[in-house]
């Protein structure tokens, strides 16, 4: 059971009998294993097989990504109250994954009050219904390759996408929370001190939040990206060097993700970070739109923003930008930064101003016609 063979009775009959080597058992099992990949094709398992084969070889923040696919199409085929079959997967289904996600799938953890009663959040955002669509045809086509389901025509599950609801902070805000007076909050001080290490290194919080004493040296932080599986070599700001060698002693506290967003949120606020923030996303046809102080709208993936957005700004060239963020490609980092129009219009002054383009003539007008 613990191995999860399909067929038990199945496996003790053929596996058990007066000449039986106990040792072989483990040998068994795995062949049994590997037989039921093939020949079980209900969904769910076949989706657990997948995570089982990914286990050794991407990050644990993948596997999550993972099991909440398996959530969603867990929920969606409980909600349908029929099985999902490998030949089911069409527009129709598509369609009705994509309303199911929108409207109807109730989120464990999140709730919201309505009339005064707290109700759980029913329904996710357009981006997280995008990343189970593309996980499940990542998951579908290993399937596919493995030789363990027929082709799917997968050209209507359409990744549906848009910007997500992000804030950065700039330097001065940034420098503002690091001086912030926690004397009457010192259980505050380990996340503010880790969220200012993050917004000065330009990681993820699997990446700052893991740091080995190992991973300090010559004024510099080597690190092995998690997700990329890329080292990066980033050189630490003083502040940066007095968080890890002062403040930390080399040795980073274990807080979990959940638990630093929600204390950092209380760090901001408490250094003045309240100017309101408007964001809108759609929830099918509709705009669904938020105000709320900028601290509650701060998690850890604020550091890598604010780190890639001041760097923008202040001149770095994207290509280095890029070596620390883990960025592919620049069409995805233009969309990750977060700078204001009036930011956008002051970093196009700057070019102009650089190039001597800030004072052009009009005879230099004509001449461009």
């Amino acid at each position: 059971m613990k191995k999860k063979v399909w067929d038990i009775p199945a496996f003790v009959k053929k596996t058990f009998h007066p000449a039986f080597d106990t040792a072989t058992l483990e040998e068994k099992t795995q062949q049994a294993a590997a037989l039921n990949s093939k020949t079980n094709l209900d969904l769910i398992f076949q989706i657990e097989d997948y995570i089982k084969c990914k286990r050794d070889k991407v990050s644990a923040g993948m596997l999550n990504v993972y099991k909440n696919m398996k959530d969603h199409m867990t929920a969606f085929q409980e909600h349908r109250g029929i099985p999902i079959t490998f030949d089911s997967f069409d527009f129709n289904l598509y369609e009705g994954l994509v309303n199911f996600l929108t409207y109807n799938y109730v989120q464990r953890r999140r709730s919201e009050v309505i009339n005064g009663k707290r109700e759980p959040i029913q329904g996710v955002k357009t981006s997280t219904v995008g990343k189970t669509i593309k996980q499940l045809r990542i998951f579908l086509r290993d399937r596919m390759r493995r030789k363990i389901i027929p082709p799917i025509d997968l050209s209507d599950f359409k990744i549906l996408d848009e910007e997500a609801d992000a804030v950065y902070l700039t330097w001065a805000e940034i420098a503002r929370i690091y001086q912030t007076d926690l004397s009457e909050h010192p259980h505050l001080v380990k996340y503010r001190d880790l969220f200012v290490l993050g917004c000065l290194t330009g990681l993820r919080f699997s990446d700052f939040s893991s740091i080995q004493p190992e991973d300090v040296r010559k004024g510099a932080l080597y690190k092995k990206q998690e997700k990329s599986d890329h080292w990066v070599v980033i050189p630490l700001r003083d502040t940066a060097e007095e968080i890890l060698i002062r403040c930390f002693k080399r040795q980073i506290p274990i807080v979990s993700n959940p638990e630093f967003n929600r204390h950092i949120k209380e760090v901001a606020q408490l250094a003045g970070i309240s100017e309101l923030i408007k964001f809108s996303h759609k929830k099918g046809n509709k705009d669904i739109v938020q105000v709320k102080p900028k601290y509650a709208w701060i998690t850890s993936h604020t550091c890598r923003r604010s780190f890639c957005t001041n760097e923008f700004l202040a001149g770095t060239p994207v290509d280095l930008i890029m070596k620390i963020s883990g960025h592919k490609n620049h069409r995805d980092f233009y969309r990750y930064i977060r700078i204001t129009p009036e930011e956008a219009g002051q970093k196009i002054r700057e070019i102009w101003e650089k190039r001597g383009d800030i004072g052009i003539s009009a005879a230099a007008l004509q001449n461009v016609g």
